[in-house]
Formats: C-alpha cells, sequence, structure tokens
C-alpha cells in the first residue's frame, strides 16, 4: 500500500497557523539543506491532497512559479504543478477544477476517509498531503497518515491552528530521525508504524 506523507511548518507550541491562519511568524529564510531535504522528500511522489482552502492559493501559486524562468524555484514550481492533485471539499464541483484553470487536478467531494484509503490502495508512488489545518486534523484524526515531516520554527506563537486537536485517543509515533537547519528549523520525521518491540505506557 501507497503511503501518505504530511509535511507541515509548526511553531514549537504546535501551530501551523495563527487564530486565522497568519503565517507572519514563519521569518526564517529557508536554507539550502532545507530545500535539498524536502526536494527529497517529493521526489518519490506522484499525487497530491489537499484542502480546498489552501488550494485556493497554493495551485495558481506554484503554477505561476512554473511559468516564470526568472524565479530560482521554477523547479519546484514544474514539480507541484505536473504532478496530479486531489482537491477535497464539500463546496466545489468537479467541474471547477476545469473551470479555474487547475492543471492536474481533480476535485472529490466523496468520504474523506474511504476515497484516501482508495488512493492509497492504488498502484503508486508516495502521496504528499498538504494543509490547511481542517484537512490535516481530519486525516491526522483518521490516521490516514503514514509518516510525519515536522518543520519546527523556532517561534511560539501562544494561539492558533492546531492540527492535533481531533484526536479522541493518543497518538504514539515512532521517531525516524531529527534533523538540523543551518536557517535553525528541526526537521521531525515519525512513522506512525509501531517498531518491533516498541511499548507505549498508559
Amino acid at each position: 500500500m501507497r503511503k501518505l506523507k504530511l509535511q507541515v511548518s509548526i511553531s514549537l507550541d504546535g501551530f501551523i497557523g495563527g487564530p486565522a491562519g497568519e503565517m507572519d511568524w514563519m521569518t526564517m529564510a529557508w536554507s539550502e539543506d532545507l530545500n535539498s531535504y524536502v526536494t527529497e522528500l517529493i521526489a518519490p511522489v506522484d499525487t497530491i491532497v489537499l484542502g480546498r482552502k489552501l488550494a485556493e492559493g497554493f495551485i495558481p501559486y506554484w503554477a505561476g512559479v512554473a511559468a516564470d524562468k526568472t524565479n530560482p524555484e521554477q523547479g519546484g514550481g514544474i514539480t507541484f504543478t505536473n504532478t496530479p492533485k486531489v482537491v477535497f471539499s464539500k463546496t466545489m464541483e468537479p467541474a471547477a477544477a476545469a473551470e479555474k484553470g487547475w492543471p492536474n487536478t481533480v476535485i472529490s467531494n466523496n468520504d474523506l476517509v474511504q476515497e484516501v484509503q482508495r488512493i492509497k490502495g492504488e498502484a503508486g508512488k508516495d502521496i504528499y498531503a498538504c494543509g490547511g489545518a481542517t484537512f490535516v486534523s481530519a486525516l491526522i484524526e483518521h490516521n490516514l497518515v503514514d509518516e510525519y515531516y515536522l518543520l519546527v520554527n523556532p517561534v511560539a506563537i501562544g494561539s492558533g491552528l492546531p492540527i492535533f486537536k481531533n484526536r479522541t485517543t493518543p497518538l504514539h509515533l515512532n521517531l525516524v530521525k531529527a534533523t538540523s537547519f543551518e536557517c535553525g528549523i528541526v526537521g521531525l520525521h515519525y512513522s506512525s508504524q509501531k517498531r518491533e518491540g516498541q511499548k507505549v505506557y498508559p
């Protein structure tokens, strides 16, 4: 079965956005080693899943980057634009992707759990999940994430949008690797797969 990877930038106190989704707390420019880390992360990916709110900005932004030969991030823009995307929405009609000019994108109104499990059961490479907070929280709530890549920024914002708030039981993860980057961000890679002999205490 294909793995679903979640990569998010997160504050020290566990928020991925301010109370209204503000991102102004993310003031650290990514260093080259962090860019390489994320490039390696998405290399084995052939499907992107994301929620409607993020899609409204994410898809047009990266399409613009892909078309701009002077943009140093053009390679990433081309990757995100050319990779097939599934946008989950309860309000958008399936035809909206074509109407908005979103390339390589389909809109899914299906049940999130059933649809993600169907995608994971298909032949293919890894699946890359993006936010926003509501969509990511739903993936976590229903145990759909196989690999967590949390990019921890050295800042606490006090309040904001959490992604673990819908958990009704503890989420036990296995730390695969912690990576410190030159810019000060720390990457925490966790697996949801319980390792052999792992003890979970009440």
